[in-house]
């Protein structure tokens, strides 16, 4: 087995790894980022990046230009309930006013090329099995064996020694699950369907959400032959509402990104045929894009969504969790770019910042990132688990839906809240919607005695 030194390893060159790997050379550390797989690859996604997300980009000296594959929009478009609503993102100081769309076959691609520019060395088609603990319990490195075009593992190995790991592996947190930090059961996690179709309005310049999803109609509860089916509805008769919603992203190159979030809330998940439902609503209103089974092209993919601190604590041994591998998908929409970038940034500073200590001191100097991502996402998080939790109930989800997207006033601020735009601290800027939602953090813990 070979060895090769760094100041630090990350493993996972998803947007969180390689935002991290190209802040950490930027700032003069020899960096090894760990690839499964080769460039270009895809992901199940959304391919949506909101405000937020955009700013990690300028952060990083990225400049999203049209020609180089990046789809500005410049708000939302909500539908439900027989309501149609179009809302610009809203204005928070420090933020972009756009959002973004980019394929993550480009999206990650271009954020591996950007680390490998800052200094970083990327080794693709390098599987890290394990982190490599020393005698005193900290991570000393990362086993790593070599893998071929179809994901196969050679069997070549090689030892990755540092005395710092940043986990950006993803859902599967083979980092995590190696240091026995497992996933937590009171914490929503939700499943993503998508697929891509060609639309004469893939440049439309708004993201669309259909917030009204209904499950598949059951047959009646006497019905022993048909119990826990789904049939054809009668007419005029709809399943229930369902807690999540359908997207229509315009990706600017002649396709739309069309997918469905659903959360683990409802009594109906793990029930419901999600790729059915995702057929039934596109041929129910397929038509306003001008999509259909004819235009599809791409399969329809799934992936779960980690949210909201699903795995705890956040460091052990050396290693910072980021990203999904840390459950640090937004449990409002089932964002996690933007948080994937922005905990990735906030490792790297904590690494850069004791980069010189020797390593067990190093280890113990980096308990400053597990409270900053706190401070950063905590409350919020909490919110989302609650706000999960209420629209779950099929009777609560139906009634905000009739009486909320009638009132523009009211989804205005309920966009600042999902989208996690509003003005904090003590800004004079601040609206009553920001002083709303500011409020309502105070109101609930960041943190709980697992999270430690």
């Amino acid at each position: 087995m070979r060895a090769l030194d760094f100041d630090a390893v990350v493993v996972g060159a998803g947007p969180a790894g390689s935002t991290a790997a190209a802040h950490l050379a930027a700032a003069g550390l020899s960096v090894a980022l760990l690839e499964k797989s080769a460039f270009p690859r895809d992901k199940v996604c959304g391919d949506a990046l909101t405000p937020r997300a955009v700013r990690e980009l300028q952060l990083l000296g990225i400049d999203p230009r049209e020609e180089d594959g990046w789809h500005r929009n410049r708000g939302l478009r909500l539908i439900g309930a027989g309501h149609r609503l179009e809302m610009d993102w809203p204005a928070v100081d420090g933020m972009p006013d756009f959002g973004l769309t980019r394929a993550r076959t480009g999206l990650d691609a271009a954020l591996a090329d950007h680390a490998r520019a800052s200094g970083a060395e990327l080794f693709e088609h390098t599987f890290a099995q394990e982190p490599v603990l020393g005698a005193d319990g900290g991570v000393t490195g990362v086993r790593a064996v070599a893998t071929d075009s179809r994901g196969r593992k050679t069997g070549d190995e090689t030892l990755f020694r540092a005395p710092v790991v940043i986990a950006s592996d993803g859902v599967s947190a083979r980092m995590a699950v190696g240091l026995g930090i497992e996933k937590r059961a009171d914490r929503p996690m939700g499943v993503a369907v998508r697929t891509y179709y060609s639309s004469p309005r893939a440049s439309d310049d708004r993201l669309e959400s259909w917030l009204e999803l209904r499950a598949p109609a059951q047959a009646p509860a006497g019905d022993a032959a048909g119990a826990g089916r789904a049939r054809r509805p009668r007419e005029g008769e709809r399943g229930e509402a369902m807690p999540g919603y359908g997207w229509l992203f315009p990706m600017g190159d002649g396709t739309v990104n069309v997918g469905l979030g659903i959360l683990d809330s409802s009594p109906q998940f793990g029930t419901v045929d999600y790729r059915g439902v995702l057929r039934e609503w596109i041929a129910a209103m397929g038509h306003e894009w001008s999509i259909g089974e004819d235009t599809m092209v791409a399969k329809v993919r799934s992936a779960a969504l980690p949210m909201a601190f699903n795995r705890t604590p956040h460091l052990r041994a050396g290693v910072l969790l980021v990203g999904d591998s840390a459950g640090m998908v937004n449990p409002f929409n089932g964002e996690g770019i933007d948080y994937a970038m922005e905990s990735a940034r906030l490792a790297a500073e904590a690494v850069s910042t004791v980069r010189r200590y020797p390593r067990a001191a190093m280890h113990a100097a980096l308990r400053e990132y597990p409270d900053r991502v706190r401070g950063a996402f905590g409350s919020y998080f909490t919110l989302g688990r609650i706000f999960a939790s209420l629209i779950g109930r099929p009777a609560l989800m139906s009634a905000g839906l009739k009486y909320g997207m009638g009132s523009e006033t009211l989804m205005r601020f309920v966009v600042k809240l999902l989208a996690n735009l509003y003005r904090g601290g003590e800004s004079d800027e601040r609206d009553l919607y920001d002083r709303i939602i500011v409020a309502l953090e105070t109101l609930v813990p960041a943190t709980d005695n697992r999270d430690r």
